[in-house]
């Protein structure tokens, strides 16, 4: 690492030697405390002793937790390269502020690793400058400029000014080594925050259809990405469980089960039963009074009425968990119910700060920048999604101190969502440039007409159904390959769900959340192209090489600290590159939370190893006897680390390898 750069990368670092610093500090500050022997007229401070030698012990430990996450932290190379060549144009054109700075791996293996492309765009800021010069000159000089590294092996200047990187190959098989050794971990990304991820969020008394399908899978996986990386997160499950639908609920209940407070019922069929209600509640009068009568009932909190409210929420939040457990999907629910007190607060506030409007008795407030006012209070007294919403946001903020909020929810909800974000702005909830608030939005499921994804008989798609569907499908396919003639029966089970529950959820994964995707399930299953499918079959055959090579994993671990990677062959140095753009991509996703991003990277990682494997002998075997000749431990390593960086993707992504398939 260079000293004095000043790069992103080298920031984060430079903190958390500045946190080390500055704990070591303290330990002396506590040292230089008298430490008091075991007088008994001395009782206080000898407590006092006890608690500055178990602040000490904290610190020590503090001081060793930080050395080893940098020690231990995969480097993200890209931004390393960028971090040099920002202070080589620095060095260069001191003069321009906010230089342009692209740096991109290479498409092209003859033109190098890396490819620095920002003499292109210095060459028209210094034009309005009015200096005449041409992105080749821009670039000689930014070469000229560049500090002395470990990383760049050599440098070449391409067409009009592209600056072509070779990297060292020390440096990259040390990298290897690393990870090898250290297993894949996190680069460093500076501060912990806390996040609060906002997914799935069905509703009470309805199923779950394959509309929530998408925000759960994406929410997931969002949560997994911050997790990894360190964060503390808190996954909500922001339920539908108030409002006037449950007023016809409680009614319904009251009418077919009237002993409920007693004798808990036996809804199986909650869907049906809320079809009932809101049948009787469209034809007849009587009903929807009583039924209104309830929706106050509840909002002042009637025992009676909260335990037919509780028992209706259980009976949902029961069916909701079974997919949650397919899934393996970890979640905190939390419905608009839990905000309903924090309204009141939420309304007093807009108004002793004079944002609130009377438009024919509803209270609203007009958020910059917005053209539909939010209305956070009816006429009748009563609150709206708009209240709650701005009452969840607060709370998120205020009592969960979140530093980072996302809101996975559907792109349709997009305008609604900026509302509530910017009445959070405009009433000093939180700072824009410092707490970052965001909607990852998604488009809907389409059926393989291209409509939207429905029975034939035009209902919604039942997210249970879809998931049974997924394992039967998932099943046939596995014995049309005749798997179940090699995989013990449990080791069959086991690769039915990895493969049907990884084939839902990447199938989701790998599009551009921000667009529709068609839903198909021979797709999906298919083991050819970028899909679960294919990745899951391809980790497996990488994962048996060792096996079948008699190569345990003690014996990688060994050779992974004594063996150099020398990656002589270009298809072994191709697959090494692959392998250490694994931070790059997470930190990229950190960032716009498209996911796509690392279906795409498992699946060149998967192509590329294939090529490696393909060229480059790992085991050699005597053609005659099949007995094992010679095994190239430098290669197996290379396995090992494309091994281990593909199960982390797939933990992020939710997916769940095996080791048989």
């Amino acid at each position: 690492m260079m000293e004095g750069l000043l790069g992103p990368y080298e920031e984060r670092l430079r903190q958390q030697e500045t946190k080390i610093k500055s704990l070591t500090s303290e330990i002396e500050i506590l040292r230089s405390f008298p430490f008091v022997g075991d007088s008994p007229s001395l009782e206080g401070l000898r407590e006092e002793n006890s608690k500055l030698k178990y602040r000490l012990n904290i610190l020590r430990k503090s001081i060793q937790e930080e050395k080893n996450k940098s020690v231990k932290s995969m480097l993200n190379i890209n931004a390393h390269l960028q971090e040099i060549f920002g202070r080589a144009i620095r060095a260069a054109y001191p003069e321009l502020e906010n230089a342009p700075l692209a740096v991109t791996p290479n498409q092209q293996l003859k033109f190098g690793d890396y490819q620095c492309n920002s003499a292109m765009a210095m060459t028209q800021m210094l034009k309005a400058r009015d200096q005449k010069v041409n992105p080749r000159e821009i670039a000689e000089k930014i070469v000229k400029n560049l500090p002395n590294n470990d990383l760049i092996e050599k440098t070449d200047i391409a067409g009009p000014g592209f600056i072509n990187v070779h990297l060292r190959k020390d440096f990259i098989s040390k990298q290897l080594s690393k990870l090898l050794v250290n297993g894949v971990q996190p680069p460093v990304i500076g501060e912990r925050k806390k996040v609060v991820v906002d997914f799935s969020s069905p509703n009470i008394a309805k199923e779950m259809h394959v509309g929530h399908l998408r925000s759960t899978i994406i929410g997931d996986s969002i949560c997994r990405l911050f997790e990894f990386l360190g964060h503390d997160v808190l996954r909500l499950n922001h339920l539908g469980d108030w409002g006037t639908q449950f007023g016809m609920l409680i009614a319904h209940l009251q009418d077919k089960f009237p002993n409920y407070v007693s004798v808990s019922p036996p809804i199986g069929d909650l869907q049906s039963f809320y079809k009932e209600s809101k049948k009787r509640f469209d034809e007849d009068e009587e009903f929807k009074k009583r039924a209104y009568q309830c929706v106050v009932q509840l909002q002042s909190k009637r025992p009676d009425i909260i335990k037919a409210w509780n028992l209706i929420c259980d009976v949902s939040r029961n069916e909701f968990q079974k997919i949650y457990d397919c899934l393996d999907i970890r979640i905190v629910n939390r419905g608009e119910s839990y905000y309903q007190d924090l309204m009141i607060q939420v309304v007093k506030e807009f108004e002793e700060k004079g944002l609130v409007q009377v438009d024919e008795g509803r209270k609203i407030v007009f958020p910059p920048g917005c053209t539909i006012p939010l209305t956070i209070e009816k006429s009748d007294g009563g609150f709206t999604y708009d209240t709650s919403d701005l009452a969840a946001l607060r709370q998120r903020l205020k009592v969960e101190k979140g530093d980072i909020l996302i809101y996975v929810v559907d792109s349709g909800q997009g305008i609604h969502l900026q509302n509530v974000y910017s009445a959070g702005r405009m009433i000093g909830w939180y700072d824009a440039t410092v707490t970052r608030v965001e909607h990852a939005g998604f488009g809907v499921v389409l059926g393989e007409d291209k409509k939207k994804f429905k029975t034939r008989s035009g209902d919604t798609v039942r997210l249970i159904d879809l998931l049974e569907e997924g394992l039967k499908r998932s099943m046939d396919k596995l014995k049309d390959k005749e798997r179940d003639k090699v995989l013990t029966p449990e080791e069959l089970v086991a690769a039915q769900r990895a493969v049907a529950f990884g084939c839902i959820k990447y199938a989701d994964l790998s599009h551009n959340r921000m667009n529709d995707y068609i839903f198909s399930f021979d797709k999906m299953l298919d083991d050819r192209g970028n899909t679960a499918a294919y990745l899951l079959y391809a980790f497996t055959r990488i994962r048996s090489i060792a096996r079948l090579a008699n190569i345990s994993d003690e014996v990688l671990q060994k050779a992974a600290q004594e063996t150099e990677i020398t990656l002589q062959h270009e298809k072994e140095w191709k697959l090494s590159k692959c392998i250490l753009r694994f931070p790059e991509i997470l930190l990229k996703i950190l960032d716009d939370l498209l996911l796509h991003t690392l279906c795409d990277y498992l699946y060149e990682l998967s192509t590329t190893f294939t090529e490696f494997y393909d060229n480059c002998y790992c085991v050699e075997k005597d053609r005659q006897t099949g007995q094992i000749v010679k095994v190239n431990m430098a290669r197996m390593l290379l396995c090992d680390a494309t091994a281990a960086v593909m199960a982390k993707g797939f933990d992020i992504l939710g997916l769940k390898p095996v080791q048989r398939m």
